[in-house]
């Protein structure tokens, strides 16, 4: 395959970026590009491009090949790619003249361009898999905590109480957008780039439609360049990673927050947990911190994989190819983080009884009470808002607890900020200032009013379940193509 070259490679190439490549494939691809093997194989037999009677041969050669598996496969460094040592080894067993058949109607640049789309999608449908997992963790949590109230937060500081369901139903329903997103690019990605040649197709009366349903891809790329220089598809995939771990980071860090001891509002298991090597007290929740990590992983894979391409004439070259190298690592801390979210979630213990007394002690209450101000003194919303901030401030110079707060206090404040006394039933100030109260009235769509949030539970729970049937379908396609490609006699 070098004729048209006069020397070898040199030791620099291939050290630095032949077999680091090479071996790296060798694990991740075989299988894929064994399979690509077998379906271009099979399309060719029916097209009457290679008999019938090869057709056996070389399907027999590339199945003992495949049963030996990845780490039985010599590698030659000086054939520089992981297909040349595969076609190298069906050579040996049924010669050149036969072997040599298998490479007719593509090139090495449309069969990279399937692998890396069949490797990018079983990575998908993996991190679909753990996310679908992760979901239905947090899911039981949220059922369980419909009446747990507790602060919620804006710029880190206590502003209204809703529960714990109610902010775990807020990070549910980013994973489920998450997961759309995932749907979104797998549909990008399982297209099928075989048969596109080089660049320009192939003059041999190919089936590029046979293979695409061969290999469980929906359909086969329309053009032929397009096939073999897109890579936003790439971009794609990394865009989606980058804002599953960018939610995955924000909650990490809620949690973290709340496991410190100012806080001291949730715990992680043991399991999940490390200590200190002087600090005997010390329980370090060191999976949230790998997973806030890991996301900026995530983003210099984004980064790096939109450089690679920007100045990159729309065919094939191998700037473009170096795309790919952080799209595998980001895959893989994707799948590292979902499974160190899972297990985490799994242990979590919220302290229920700190989290409600929070809430009466730290004025998150009083939003309420402005809005029932607005509803028995008649005054407008920013009238009342004046008045209780002032009451707060009041309370807060003076060190008196919220739970102090009565009629007086708000007549004598109100005079004071908008001279004119508001006079509040007892009833009115209590039912504003509970916490469990003021979550019941907030029940219009999306609130955290119990009744609310088991409605959005509900929707949740029905899109998990869709999602879980839309990972099923495609897994069963794949893996039914797969079977269907190892048994096939041609």
């Amino acid at each position: 395959m070098r004729e048209r070259l006069k020397v070898d490679l040199s030791e620099e190439v291939i050290n630095y970026l032949i077999l680091p490549a090479l071996e790296a494939e060798q694990k991740r691809s075989f299988t894929n590009i064994m399979d690509i093997n077998k379906g271009h194989l099979l399309m060719l037999i029916s097209k009457g491009i290679v008999t019938r009677e090869d057709g056996q041969k070389i399907m027999d050669a590339l199945e003992e090949i495949s049963l030996k598996g990845a780490s039985n496969l010599e590698l030659d460094p000086k054939l520089e790619e992981l297909y040349f040592n595969i076609e190298a080894a069906l050579i040996k067993i049924v010669g050149v003249e036969v072997g040599g058949q298998l490479h007719t109607g593509r090139s090495r640049n449309d069969l990279y361009a399937t692998l890396a789309r069949m490797n990018s999608r079983d990575s998908l449908l993996i991190i679909s898999e753990q996310l679908v997992r992760l979901r239905e963790e947090i899911l039981k949590i949220a059922e369980n905590s419909l009446y747990a109230v507790m602060s919620g937060y804006t710029h880190m500081q206590p502003a209204e109480p809703v529960t714990l369901s109610h902010y775990l139903s807020a990070i549910l329903s980013a994973l489920e957008r998450d997961n759309k997103r995932l749907e979104q690019s797998f549909n990008q990605i399982n297209i099928s780039p075989l048969g596109a040649g080089a660049m320009a197709s192939t003059s041999f009366q190919i089936d590029r439609q046979e293979t695409s349903h061969l290999l469980g891809f929906n359909n086969a790329m329309d053009n032929s360049i397009d096939s073999i220089a897109s890579r936003d598809y790439v971009l794609e995939a990394l865009s989606f990673m980058n804002i599953l771990m960018n939610n995955l980071s924000r909650f990490s860090h809620d949690l973290y927050i709340w496991s410190t001891d100012e806080f001291g509002i949730v715990e992680v298991g043991d399991s999940v947990a490390a200590c200190s090597s002087i600090m005997p007290q010390k329980k370090n929740p060191i999976t949230l911190e790998h997973i806030k990590a890991k996301s900026g992983h995530v983003i210099g894979a984004l980064v790096s994989a939109t450089s690679c391409l920007k100045n990159t004439s729309y065919g094939h070259s191998r700037d473009a190819t170096e795309s790919f190298k952080y799209l595998w690592d980001a895959f893989s801390e994707v799948e590292a983080s979902l499974h160190l979210m899972t297990a985490t979630v799994k242990t979590l213990k919220f302290k229920e009884e700190k989290m409600f007394l929070r809430t009466l002690e730290n004025f998150s209450t009083v939003t309420e009470l402005a809005n029932t101000i607005v509803r028995e003194a008649n005054i407008s919303f920013r009238e009342a808002h004046q008045i209780v901030g002032y009451l707060v401030r009041e309370m807060i110079d003076k060190k008196i607890p919220v739970s102090k707060i009565n009629s007086e206090i708000v007549k004598d404040i109100s005079k004071l900020v908008i001279g004119r006394q508001i006079i509040l039933t007892k009833e009115g100030i209590q039912k504003a200032l509970d916490p469990i109260q003021n979550v019941e009235l907030k029940n219009t769509s999306g609130g955290p009013a119990p009744r609310e949030v088991k409605k959005q539970l509900k929707k949740l729970n029905e899109s998990l379940k869709l999602d879980k049937e839309w990972l099923n379908e495609q897994q069963g396609i794949i893996n039914h193509k797969k079977q269907q490609l190892s048994k096939v006699q041609a």
